[in-house]
């Protein structure tokens, strides 16, 4: 491994701002990244069993070497660990270290345990300081950037949780080697995302070289490198959502409902995969409000499709949903203000907006459709 830092993005805010550093084999810059966060910190690793059995020991090492005393606490992968039980759980043994507020927690592993290993963060001793080393595509490019962190409630994906920012964030692009091209690929989802919210040049890139992304060539670092720049400016100018910052669940109402039905079971749904089909649902019910072309539609649906992602509720095994379950998920969302619905909409791609009351009527007769096909 050589270590050396390829791309650098700083997130803006202020005496909270942090560093995303990028390239092969920073992994081994973890030590240096405690020391700078919280000299002479102890640390606890959060972490699930596929990441611990992949790279854990590698992990360990490097702590070795630089000093740093560390624990290890490990859950099951999968969306079902970011649940209150694990949260407790993961809490409790924080604690049982016995780590004081200027120690450090590492959230070691893919969007699961990012959002629980920073939530647990944000109230163990009323906030500890926290390391994001992201182990999947999907958490590089999205989850561990811009301080959301959460779990899961029965009423809906990501309910529960707070703005919490991470000390840094270490993006390592050798431990993309080891993760399944259906998480690859679902990972690739978030980034195909900033190039339809606002960066149409950078979608067109993305057809155009998506082959030499998925074959860990240069493409790689590239993309991921101007997703995590995409979301740094969202972030900087809107850190709690409050209005632009919105922009980014394009594809995530749907998405979120999507899995909300399946459960949270990753056998049938994950993240990205919902996130694929839903961004092509907010593409069709925007044209269907006639806010977009088919073209645009058409756009979006072949480039999803190019890579392997689903693009039709259908493709989820097991029963369709109702529109009832879905419209039930959908009224939980948090971008509901009122019982009035937000979707992120489009005008083509790269053009997406933030479109208010929208009456649910709509949203459900376009979901009859959609279950129709």
């Amino acid at each position: 491994m050589s270590g050396a830092v390829e791309n650098l993005v700083k997130v803006e805010l202020g005496q909270r701002s942090y560093d995303i550093k990028i390239g092969k084999g920073v992994l081994s810059q973890i030590a240096h990244s405690i020391q700078k966060a919280s000299p002479n910190a102890r640390c606890v690793i959060v972490t699930d069993s596929n990441v611990n059995q992949a790279h854990g020991d590698v992990l360990k090492r490097f702590l070795d070497e630089g000093g740093i005393e560390h624990s290890t606490i490990e859950v099951s992968p999968g969306e079902k660990s970011k649940s209150w039980p694990t949260f407790q759980q993961v809490v409790d043994d924080i604690l049982a270290t016995r780590l004081e507020r200027n120690d450090l927690v590492i959230a070691f592993g893919g969007g699961v345990v990012g959002d629980l290993a920073g939530f647990a963060a944000s109230v163990v001793r009323r906030g500890m300081g926290f390391i994001q080393v992201p182990t999947s595509l999907l958490a590089q490019v999205d989850s561990s950037v811009g301080g959301k962190t959460g779990i899961n409630s029965s009423h809906g994906k990501n309910l529960i949780g707070a703005f919490y920012q991470p000390e840094e964030v270490l993006i390592d692009l050798d431990v993309l080697k080891t993760l399944e091209p259906r998480e690859f690929r679902a990972g690739y989802a978030e980034v195909a995302k900033y190039g339809l919210i606002k960066y149409p040049d950078f979608f067109a890139w993305l057809e155009n070289n998506h082959q030499d992304v998925f074959a860990h060539g240069e493409s790689l670092a590239k993309a991921i490198k101007t997703s995590c720049q995409a979301k740094a400016e969202i972030v900087a100018a809107d850190e709690t959502e409050a209005g632009q910052r919105a922009l980014l669940n394009l594809g995530h109402t749907f998405g979120h409902a999507l899995e909300g039905y399946t459960d949270y079971d990753g056998s049938r749904l994950v993240h990205g995969e919902g996130v694929a089909i839903g961004m092509v649902l907010a593409h069709r019910f925007s044209n269907r409000l006639n806010h977009c072309s088919m073209d645009d539609v058409s756009r979006v649906e072949a480039h999803l499709k190019a890579v392997g992602l689903p693009t039709e509720i259908s493709e989820i095994p097991g029963d369709l949903p109702s529109v009832e379950t879905l419209m039930g998920f959908i009224a939980q969302d948090k971008k509901v203000k009122r019982g009035a619905l937000t979707f992120i909409l489009t005008k083509g791609v790269g053009k997406s907006y933030i479109a208010d009351d929208i009456p649910p009527s709509e949203v459900s007769g376009f979901l009859t459709d959609q279950l129709s096909k």
